[in-house]
């Protein structure tokens, strides 16, 4: 008997990625379905589907779906959900599209059948009144207002059978796990509390306090890499994770900390974002939810706690997996380590506040980093990352300038 979590639902898992003889038959019988290409978005989201990472969906959400999570974080049935999962058309595909057809639904970046779908439902959204409630935010320079604003006029409902991994385990290996892996291997390990730490970027001395902090009281943590699309600027999934092994190898104790990437986009959607996370963590099999400074956020769309507060606000018995709030960390000169505003009682001058926003910065201009700030092996991995793209970037200048002559 499984100690872990119980999957979101109170159920078994749901994977709906077909295998075997099922998905040879439907593999061929999807050739002969109209076809409709999704977003880099939607892909992430039908993996998730796939894997069981979304259990216990069967497919796009409805239009009653749509208006029960944006308005009250409850799908039509009752069940709890913070950020619509949905599938968009756009007019033209749309007019070709009724309700009760099959579609097989492909990559955005090839021809490979991702998937089939059976509509049940095709439905026009208030896209302001999504990002409003989701984005808390209308602004289209929000990045994921702009992936809102984007998608097609209708939204498609229905179930799906997930036919391909799209292409994450070819490309991540071992560091790809479904849910059933991670449930796996955290029962192999004796582990029944687990914390889930997310990460987009690499992880800095804060990160790395905040996992520890977890490991005090929590069997083992889950760092659980962020392998989907992100925005311009950010660190690419191969850099960061291979940063993190570092990281692991050489100051995690053996057996406490298990690294694994996921297949989403992100969203930048703060607070809704982090329940979103915590719920797809519980079909993982974590207990709880590493919430820090910001968490999911972009710019200054959200206050930096406002993920901490969303937890207290939504139903009771709404998740399984609980929040482990930590408070702003930082190098503290005084202290001599890694501190937080709940164990620090120094100025602000004491402290060397940490970010990935400031360490992207500094990289990127080559200027020195505080040792205080990310271990030596960390910032090697990403100076020699960030002195590839720089050499990279003076050859395509140089291009540029040889083909304007």
């Amino acid at each position: 008997m499984s100690k872990l979590v119980h999957p979101h639902g109170g159920g078994s898992l749901k994977p709906l990625l077909l295998e075997g003889a099922a998905l040879k038959a439907e593999l061929a019988r999807a050739q002969a379905l109209p076809r409709l290409r999704v977003s880099s978005r939607e892909k992430g989201d039908l993996i998730m589907l796939g894997i069981g990472g979304f259990t216990p969906l069967d497919g796009f959400m409805t239009h009653a779906d749509w208006q029960g999570v944006c308005d009250g974080y409850r799908m039509a049935s009752g069940l709890f959900w913070p950020i619509p999962i949905t599938l968009s058309a756009d007019k033209a595909a749309a007019a070709g599209i009724n309700t009760g057809s099959e579609l097989a639904l492909v990559d955005p970046d090839s021809d490979a059948i991702l998937a089939t779908m059976k509509v049940t439902e095709k439905y026009v959204i208030d896209k302001a009144h999504e990002c409003m409630s989701v984005f808390r935010t209308a602004d289209a320079e929000h990045p994921g207002v702009k992936m809102v604003l984007a998608q097609g006029e209708f939204n498609l409902a229905g179930p799906v059978k997930v036919l391909s991994d799209g292409g994450f385990k070819e490309r991540y290996g071992a560091l790809f796990m479904t849910p059933a892996e991670t449930r796996a291997e955290f029962e192999r390990l004796g582990w029944s509390k687990v914390a889930a730490f997310q990460t987009r970027n690499p992880m800095h001395r804060s990160h790395e306090y905040l996992a520890k902090v977890a490991i005090e009281t929590c069997d083992g943590v889950l760092v659980h890499s962020l392998l989907g699309a992100l925005k311009p600027g950010d660190i690419p999934a191969d850099v960061r994770t291979h940063a993190i092994s570092s990281l692991m190898d050489k100051y995690f104790v053996k057996n406490t900390v298990v690294q694994a990437g996921y297949p989403l986009d992100m969203r930048y959607a703060g607070p809704r974002e982090a329940l979103l996370h915590a719920l797809f963590r519980q079909n993982y099999g974590c207990s709880h939810q590493i919430v820090g400074r910001d968490h999911a956020g972009v710019g200054s769309y959200y206050g930096p706690f406002d993920a901490h507060h969303i937890f207290d606000q939504i139903p009771q018995g709404s998740l399984e997996t609980q929040p482990l709030k930590i408070d702003w960390t930082f190098w503290c000169y005084q202290c001599g380590g890694m501190a937080s505003a709940r164990t620090c009682p120094h100025d602000e001058k004491d402290r060397l506040n940490v970010s990935g926003t400031k360490l992207r910065k500094w990289l990127s201009e080559g200027s020195p980093v505080p040792a205080e700030f990310s271990r030596p092996e960390v910032l090697a991995i990403l100076r020699e990352y960030y002195a590839t793209l720089e050499a990279h970037e003076k050859v395509e200048v140089k291009l540029a300038g040889h083909s304007a002559r």
